[in-house]
């Protein structure tokens, strides 16, 4: 019976998530900072979800399709790139809170393959938060396959200590999603697809897009303009495999910022995902998620997003323990493909949060610049 109620009252929230915004009309600014945007990076289609305490407003703009001259709606299905490392985070703290893992344990003890190798010291939580020993950005060519990637990560030597350095990487988390899955004793297609998706209310979210729904599948475009969708790959479905839309997006930053409308497990999840592990210069790193005090700069917020950020190594300065959620913060998260670009920001104690998807990559700064406006101009 409790779980039913908090069902009903998740569906209730969520279906009050599609009026406007009643004291902001937020269009004219929008329009300001998007139709630009689209002009100067070459952007066919674009949509934006903007959540204030509660209530979704969409601003959809161009095409979802050349070829097929589809327009953008809040339905569109765009790649996030990784932003799925945020789903991917919150399968691995949804298998803590149900006791199939904890972030302690050493990678091995969930893939015995990995028995003798470097993963006998490195644990599930540097796996997730990139600080595993320096595990690159990318798998190299040869290892981008199943077969590969496992005698990879065999033979894979640290560069540095395991929890020293901070180094973005897909390889890292990505066998981090693998191994939650693993825990779970469900591929992790499947554990996303028929478990984590289901209890998020994400019902238009998915790794591999059905064919009842490819005509909302939007046409991703390189920066040649030509059509060009996300490539299979080692561990693609957990560091960048997710494809949704604006509407999805917003009820999953909605369930973000109202964790106590979902069952008991889910919250200790999205608690695991919210908590600070350590800090890299004013980022903290979260799981999949990073934070920022709020308010915040736009500067602070671009070098945050910055390419030294993605590519450098960091020295990370733990903390003693896992930091609960801040009072006054800003959860966020990039994502590109090779025709995608995705970002989406909330701050929770304001209750307003953002969604930004185009089916074109274009660089992090601008979508900060159009997120940062918004929610400044949301802020009490």
């Amino acid at each position: 019976m409790r779980h039913y109620a908090h069902t009903l009252f998740l569906s209730a929230l969520l279906l009050g998530a599609g009026s406007c915004i009643a004291s902001t009309d937020l269009r004219p600014m929008v329009n300001a900072s998007i139709e630009p945007l689209m002009r100067q990076q070459g952007i066919t289609g674009l949509s934006v979800a903007v959540i204030h305490q509660g209530q979704v407003q969409y601003f959809n703009y161009g095409l979802a399709s050349r070829e097929t001259q589809q327009p953008v709606s809040e339905n569109t299905l765009f790649e996030v790139g990784s932003v799925s490392k945020t789903f991917a985070a919150t399968l691995g703290g949804y298998a803590q809170a149900t006791g199939k893992l904890t972030l302690s344990d050493k990678a091995s003890q969930h893939l015995p393959a990995l028995t003798g190798s470097a993963f006998e010291q490195i644990s599930l939580l540097q796996l997730a938060t990139y600080t595993a020993g320096g595990l690159p950005l990318q798998f190299p060519q040869a290892a981008d396959t199943a077969g590969g990637m496992l005698n990879y990560f065999q033979h894979w030597k640290p560069t540095y200590a395991p929890g020293a350095q901070r180094l973005y990487s897909n390889p890292s988390i990505g066998l981090f999603g693998y191994l939650a899955a693993q825990s779970l004793q469900q591929p992790y297609n499947v554990a996303m697809e028929q478990t984590l998706l289901p209890k998020l209310g994400l019902k238009h979210t998915y790794v591999n897009v059905p064919k009842a729904q490819m005509a909302l599948y939007a046409q991703g475009y390189d920066k040649q303009d030509k059509p060009v969708r996300v490539s299979p790959g080692a561990l693609d479905s957990e560091a960048y495999g997710i494809k949704t839309s604006a509407h999805d997006l917003a009820r999953y930053v909605l369930a973000n910022m109202r964790p106590q409308t979902l069952e008991q497990p889910l919250q200790q999840a999205i608690a695991t995902t919210h908590s600070g592990y350590y800090r890299v210069d004013g980022m903290t790193q979260a799981l999949g998620w990073e934070y920022y005090p709020y308010p915040i700069s736009l500067q602070a917020l671009i070098d945050g997003n910055s390419t030294p950020m993605a590519l450098q190594p960091h020295a990370a300065s733990w903390f003693g323990k896992p930091q609960a959620q801040p009072a006054n913060v800003l959860y966020n998260k990039t994502g590109s493909t090779g025709g995608f670009g995705a970002y989406v920001a909330y701050v929770p104690s304001q209750d307003n949060g953002v969604v930004i998807l185009a089916n074109r990559n274009y660089p992090n700064a601008e979508r900060v610049k159009v997120a940062h406006a918004i929610l400044s101009a949301l802020a009490p």
